[in-house]
């Protein structure tokens, strides 16, 4: 019997290592293949949530989302929609019994509405324009929705005759006449995004906001962008009314009958003011606001409008740190909400009556946040830098978390990746700086691995412990590279004053912050080899690598993506002008000094390091001569460079095939210079 116990235990030994053995560095097939989760919502009897699930395809090059739902109590997940179109953005009916999505199997995304006790999903909205951002009003008589319009068009048929004639029309020139014509990487083409109501059985949809004003805003606005009231007599919505968008960070709140009528504005601040949500009893309006006009990256607070009263007042003035997501207990007495928190996003409460913040849920990254109809529970999706996005379940005092999806472990189980390991050290002016190092797979301590240093973008942006699906580090790792994120001065999740001092800093106490963060880690770990180091960025993160090749000579070769080069063309040719005007204290004209300071262009003589270009044609935040600008530079130098150019890209790189390109190119330049 021992013997055979023995044996037994030596064949589970073996099928142990076997499988241990069989794991493998994450490739870019595993990455492509992973199930994305997102927008989870709760049943009204609290039974069941919905979510969606997007799965990217090589062959088909683009991505498909469905609807599935899942036990709240727990259980398998089951899929709900399967069409050839993308479904989305699930909306529980208030009775429970119908679901209304956004569809995109009939051509243009249009609103949908499933009942859940079994038959076909019906069309509700006929728009040639289309729609999206789908909510119920409280009582299931009307739909909620928004679409983009010509905004003197007097009918949906008008909009289809203008999109016509414009599609056969053999001239495809645009006439412009003010900003903002163009934002992220899409032509706005003379339509505005306007809000409709339409009878949740289906009929003609009232446009509630006519005009040439957006809804939601064209940028910075919050989710949900709109809301209705418990009575379902009102919508409150975001809208900014300002003369020039481009200029402008102030959005507002707007109240709007439901039946029509001249939307009445119940914010007056000058900064943005977004998010709006209805208490349950109908007493509040809370809405999250940032106080300093212009500046897209302050502080957002949450923010309580007393109907009654029509008075507003803070329920986070002492908490430094910017609220994200936030969410009404059932009983109105409690707000939920989560915020970026040194590298991670947490999840707090705070009172209506006493304004205590208590932070419930931290040292994890969590989004999505919504509470159970009993307010028992918490819902929400979290993720890490080695498990992708699935839903988990808590308590309402942030106690007994527990997963309930495990959509990606069959393909989990076959990786080796490792969890991020995070440090402190002193930057500039001995301030306390945070920062994330990744190990490659099959670490062995005593070897010597090359070192990848991300950068991350914003500026007021940061690397937190979460499963980013582009800039993926455990992709950067599994070449055999460690990975070091260091969050220096402007990122967010550490106090508003650290935000603050990047602006009109651009290559200042940053600059040191993330050389102090490299001296850091190859004097504290050992295993760092630092002669074999590389660098790399996007978007500010590709305007910090211009300015690390102007400014050392520590790597031996950098990764630039839609990085800015010059500062003063990039904002004669930029979208959003707010940006800049805050970051370089006005414009070229009245601050020339300030972008003559911190352009990267000014310091090309210096330039010695072998860097890769990437960008995108369709990028209107950092457009694409900021790319051609510096690979011109480099080949000029006579300095080994690459430029990789996306005719069909943005800011981003979204198209599996293109991903696929991009892995593949930064990975053969690291390789030439770190292996």
């Amino acid at each position: 019997m021992k013997r055979l116990a023995t044996f037994i235990l030596i064949l589970l030994a073996g099928v142990s290592l076997f499988a241990a053995q069989a794991k493998h560095p994450i490739t870019f097939n595993d990455l492509i293949s992973i199930g994305r989760v997102s927008d989870p919502q709760i049943s009204p009897d609290g039974k069941l949530v919905a979510f969606v699930i997007t799965y990217y395809s090589t062959e088909t090059n683009r991505g498909d989302s469905d609807i599935w739902v899942v036990p709240f109590s727990g259980g398998e997940p089951r899929k709900l929609t399967n069409s050839k179109g993308a479904d989305f953005h699930p909306r529980f009916s208030p009775d429970g019994k119908r679901l209304a999505f956004i569809s995109t199997r009939s051509g243009k995304p249009q609103v949908w509405v499933l009942p859940l006790e079994g038959g076909e999903a019906r069309q509700i909205t006929h728009l040639w324009t289309g729609a999206n951002l789908v909510e119920w009003s409280p009582d299931g008589k009307y739909l909620a929705f928004v679409s983009r319009v010509y905004p003197d068009a007097k009918s949906d048929e008008e909009n289809k005759k203008r999109d016509l004639e414009k599609a056969k029309s053999k001239v495809k020139a645009r006439i412009i006449d003010h900003l903002l014509y163009r934002h992220w990487a899409s032509w706005r083409n003379g339509k505005w995004s306007h809000l409709f109501v339409i009878p949740a059985e289906g009929g003609k949809p009232r446009d509630l906001t006519p005009g040439y004003h957006d809804v939601p805003p064209i940028s910075l606005g919050g989710s949900p962008a709109f809301s209705f009231s418990p009575d379902g007599k009102e919508i409150c919505f975001e809208m900014n009314t300002d003369p020039m968008v481009a200029i402008s960070t102030n959005n507002d709140l707007f109240v709007v009958p439901v039946t029509g009528g001249r939307p009445k504005r119940i914010t007056t601040n000058k900064a943005n003011d977004n998010q709006p949500i209805y208490s349950p009893d109908g007493r509040y309006i809370a809405f999250r606001a940032q106080m300093r006009p212009g500046f897209e990256s302050d502080r957002y607070q949450l923010m309580l409008y007393d109907r009654e009263k029509g008075t507003i007042s803070s329920l986070t003035k002492d908490l430094d740190r910017s609220v994200g997501g936030a969410v009404w207990s059932p009983d109105s007495k409690k707000l939920y909400f989560t915020a970026q928190d040194e590298g991670y996003s947490s999840i707090y409460m705070v009172s209506i009556s006493s304004r205590k913040v208590v932070k419930l849920i931290g040292k994890s990254y969590n989004t999505s946040l919504r509470v159970s109809p009993d307010g028992k529970s918490l819902l929400f999706c979290r993720q890490s830098m080695n498990h992708p996005v699935d839903l988990y379940v808590a308590r309402a005092n942030g106690t007994g978390v527990r997963q309930l999806t495990h959509i990606n472990d069959a393909l989990l189980s076959q990786l080796e990746m490792n969890p991020a390991e995070e440090f402190w050290f002193k930057g500039a002016g001995g301030t306390k700086v945070h920062g994330f190092l990744l190990k490659p797979p099959g670490f062995d301590p005593k070897r010597k691995y090359p070192m990848v240093y991300l950068i991350h973008g914003g500026p007021q942006g940061a690397w937190s412990d979460f499963f980013h699906y582009r800039w993926n580090a455990q992709m950067f790792a599994a070449p055999g590279y460690v990975v070091v994120m260091v969050n220096p001065r402007g990122s967010t999740g550490y106090g508003q004053k650290f935000t603050d001092e990047i602006s009109g800093d651009w290559g200042g106490k940053v600059f040191i912050d993330l050389m102090n963060g490299v001296d850091y880690v190859l004097s504290h770990y050992p295993f760092i080899d630092k002669n074999r180091i590389a660098a790399a960025g996007a978007s500010y993160g590709g305007y910090m690598i211009n300015w690390l090749e102007g400014h050392t000579d520590r790597f031996r070769c950098l990764v630039n993506h839609d990085g800015v080069f010059n500062t003063v063309s990039m904002y004669f040719s930029t979208e959003e002008l707010w940006f800049p005007e805050w970051e370089f204290r006005g414009t070229p004209w009245t601050n020339k000094e300030l972008y003559e300071k911190w352009s990267p262009h000014n310091y090309v003589a210096n330039f010695k390091t072998p860097m890769l270009i990437i960008h995108g044609e369709q990028d209107f935040r950092v457009t694409v001569d900021q790319g051609l600008q510096v690979f011109t530079a480099l080949q000029r130098k006579g300095i080994p460079s690459k430029l990789l150019y996306f005719p069909d890209e943005g800011h981003w790189v979204l198209k599996p095939l293109n991903a696929e390109l991009w892995w593949k190119t930064i990975y053969e330049w690291l390789a030439t210079y770190l292996k």
